[in-house]
């Protein structure tokens, strides 16, 4: 009795040194990040595999969280998961959302059509079909196919998460992005504007879906200004690492040739632009700052200097295609949820002291304009 007591009291003394509860095991030192989720169709579950595992690794701390489209459904389903209950509820979330959407989920029949089309990317590539609906949008537009502006994605978009609580939760701090119809601008969605209709809009194909109107004006995919947005960061969270999970290749070395290859690489080409157009603007600013011709800092007039890191789906599966991007197979979105898994794990394995001390993307190589 008296060891138990002693050790009891030592157990004490010890949590009052290192700041713990008593019986709470001492963890590794926890750093800040951001998080950026790229758009890309079905594939945003490599991107739901990457969070499941920096979720569960406690030594990182996410202080914000940027997405588009499909990364848009993904960061709304962790900051729900953390609002509600913290780190598990939000592998939950993830998880419970990314089975509802499979071929084996329990959607009707209509929100099934739509959420197949919003993940194949492109409607229908690759498939005999194809030219059917290629000759029939250039005819008809969602405005005449749909004129009740029925769209169930919304009722699922509702159904898996509490927007009231969202946007009550300041721990962390979460941007969506649309494009504006009318002025051809990327619009930002802070956690206090986020809706079921802002994460729709940021979904919003628009030879799919009918504009997404909030406040009376349309909007369109995020992806074609802000595939993710990363500069809402810099005034908002006191982090200056950014973590990008990059499902668009960036580069791939076979030319496409036929048609649904030719449109899969101008979609992945258009929507990784915004970004390339981040990164040049990150990469100036930080030499600016190295050179001394800027201050450095989150007050007025100072500027902060961006460390850039980045998890890229296509370096660990180069299988993965336009045609891919069609699936919503429950094992196809386990399979790239490991995938994602790995990934994240490897980009810890290797890279996890980097993480407040310098960027592992080369800026610089990654916005270079090749010249003649």
């Amino acid at each position: 009795m008296d060891s138990l007591r002693n050790r009891g009291m030592k157990d004490f003394i010890t949590s009052l040194l290192s700041g713990r509860a008593p019986g709470q095991k001492a963890s590794s030192i926890t750093k800040r990040i951001n998080l950026a989720l790229q758009g890309g169709g079905a594939h945003g579950a490599f991107t739901w595999g990457v969070l499941d595992y920096l979720l569960e690794d406690e030594r990182l701390a996410v202080e914000g969280i940027s997405g588009t489209s499909a990364g848009a459904l993904n960061a709304v389903m962790v900051a729900d998961g953390l609002a509600r209950g913290g780190r598990t509820e939000a592998q939950k979330r993830l998880a419970d959302f990314w089975r509802a959407v499979s071929s084996t989920g329990q959607l009707s029949s209509l929100q099934r059509r739509v959420t197949e089309r919003l993940l194949s990317f492109t409607p229908l590539e690759g498939t005999p079909v194809q030219a059917w609906f290629d000759a029939l949008s250039r005819y008809f537009s969602p405005y005449d196919v749909n004129p009740l502006n029925i769209n169930p994605l919304k009722d699922l978009i509702d159904r898996f998460v509490d927007f009231e609580a969202l946007r009550a939760f300041s721990d962390l701090q979460i941007f969506v992005s649309a494009t504006n119809v009318q002025t051809g601008r990327v619009r930002v969605f802070p956690r206090d504007k986020i809706t079921p209709d802002a994460v729709m809009a940021s979904c919003c194909l628009p030879l799919l879906f009918r504009a997404v109107e909030i406040d009376g004006i349309p909007y369109w995919d995020g992806g074609y200004l802000g595939n993710p947005v990363i500069f809402p960061f810099f005034r908002t969270t006191t982090t200056e690492d950014v973590l990008v999970v990059q499902i668009n290749p960036l580069v791939r070395h076979e030319t496409p040739t036929s048609s649904s290859e030719i449109m899969n690489r101008i979609n992945e080409i258009t929507f990784n632009s915004s970004l390339i157009g981040e990164y040049r603007a990150i990469d100036f600013v930080a030499r600016l700052i190295d050179q001394g011709r800027l201050p450095r800092g989150i007050g007025a007039g100072e500027y902060r200097r961006i460390n850039v890191h980045r998890i890229v789906l296509d370096r660990f599966g180069t299988h993965f295609d336009a045609h891919s991007k069609l699936s919503t197979d429950y094992d196809f979105f386990e399979m790239l949820r490991v995938s994602g898994r790995r990934a994240a794990r490897r980009f810890l394995d290797q890279h996890f002291d980097d993480i407040g001390k310098k960027g592992t993307v080369d800026l610089r190589a990654e916005a270079q304009a090749e010249w003649a």
